[in-house]
């Protein structure tokens, strides 16, 4: 039975899902990951880095070294890709990943263009299409099977784009604390570019980080706070991160809202019960407003469950991606 307790050192188990404790010293990072990498004390979030790899996926006029985990097992199910939110990358995962890895999933985490640790030293553009474009190609190269996709705040209007635009790609969607109703960029778009830059430069700033980590999540510790400030900012080192942000927003961003009601898949919206950043009447809404979702409420839980309650997450997911295989186990005994 999987525990409600979140902490980085007690991962408990689901499933013959056992992530046993483990101090990672000396860990042979990939050498494109920022130096700072071993700085960072989380024992999970090093652990994951040591797995990142950048795979080629054509793109455009080129082929982008892009960012990824890929999965140690494949399965006869369908894969799950895990998207992550604004300005971050696949360490979002570094509690859920393994659970759900571990239970049996074929489980990709995957860097959105234009965030993470792909190479990008020739900058593509990082609006929505190509972001869209990249992660197609990157199926397209990869996995070439209906995927779960899910996504966590803006990361679910990446997967809702992707699964409208692409049906044929995605079987279901998971959507955690979405972030849909925003309106895109705003009059971020119309900022002059020294301005834009002076205010992204910002998002990486300690002091910015620590209070974004104060409202996502419940009474984190000071030195909590501060190691997962240096896992959300690594991929911020790179020299190209601020150019591909700036592009992001100047191009407008997301604004999917006239889009959910085209979602076709089967959809489940996890949200925290006590996020101080989008409000669960969203969730409400949210669930009105797609055709086929189910929802459900994780307590005692802030704005990123994959991150501050990974077993309910995991739980939530694994029951999500095997119900139509229970049915049709129940079907056939009926038989």
């Amino acid at each position: 039975m999987l525990t409600l307790t979140a902490s980085p050192a007690l991962v408990p188990t689901k499933r013959r899902a056992h992530v046993k404790l483990f101090t990672v010293q000396g860990s042979n990072f990939p050498s494109f990951l920022p130096k700072e990498v071993e700085n960072i004390k989380d024992p999970f979030a090093r652990r994951l880095a040591t797995r990142i790899e950048r795979l080629p996926v054509g793109f455009a006029d080129r082929s982008i070294m892009s960012s990824c985990v890929k999965p140690l097992i494949q399965s006869e199910g369908s894969p799950v890709v895990l998207l992550h939110g604004f300005d971050s990358s696949c360490l979002e995962w570094r509690y859920t990943f393994p659970l759900l890895e571990e239970a049996g999933l074929e489980t990709w985490a995957v860097d959105v263009l234009g965030w993470g640790f792909s190479d990008l030293e020739r900058l593509p553009s990082c609006d929505v299409a190509s972001k869209r474009d990249h992660l197609y190609q990157l199926w397209k190269s990869y996995i070439r099977r209906p995927i779960i996709l899910i996504g966590p705040s803006l990361g679910a209007a990446v997967a809702i784009d992707f699964a409208v635009n692409h049906p044929e790609a995605v079987e279901k969607l998971v959507l955690i604390d979405a972030s849909v109703y925003a309106e895109d960029t705003g009059n971020l778009a119309k900022l002059p570019r020294a301005i834009a830059y002076a205010g992204v430069y910002l998002l990486k700033s300690t002091p910015l980080r620590l209070y974004a980590n104060l409202i996502a999540f419940n009474s984190l510790p000071l030195n909590t706070s501060i190691d997962w400030m240096n896992v959300g900012r690594l991929h911020c080192l790179y020299p190209w991160w601020e150019d591909a942000t700036v592009n992001f927003m100047n191009t407008g961003g997301y604004n999917v809202s006239a889009q959910i009601k085209k979602v076709k898949q089967k959809t489940l919206i996890i949200w925290g019960e006590d996020d101080q950043i989008i409000s669960n009447k969203l969730a409400v809404r949210l669930h009105c407003e797609l055709p086929d979702a189910v929802i459900r409420q994780i307590p005692d839980c802030g704005h990123l469950p994959h991150v501050e309650k990974p077993n309910s997450v995991a739980k939530l997911i694994l029951d999500f991606v095997g119900e139509d295989s229970n049915k049709e186990a129940q079907s056939v005994s009926q038989v």
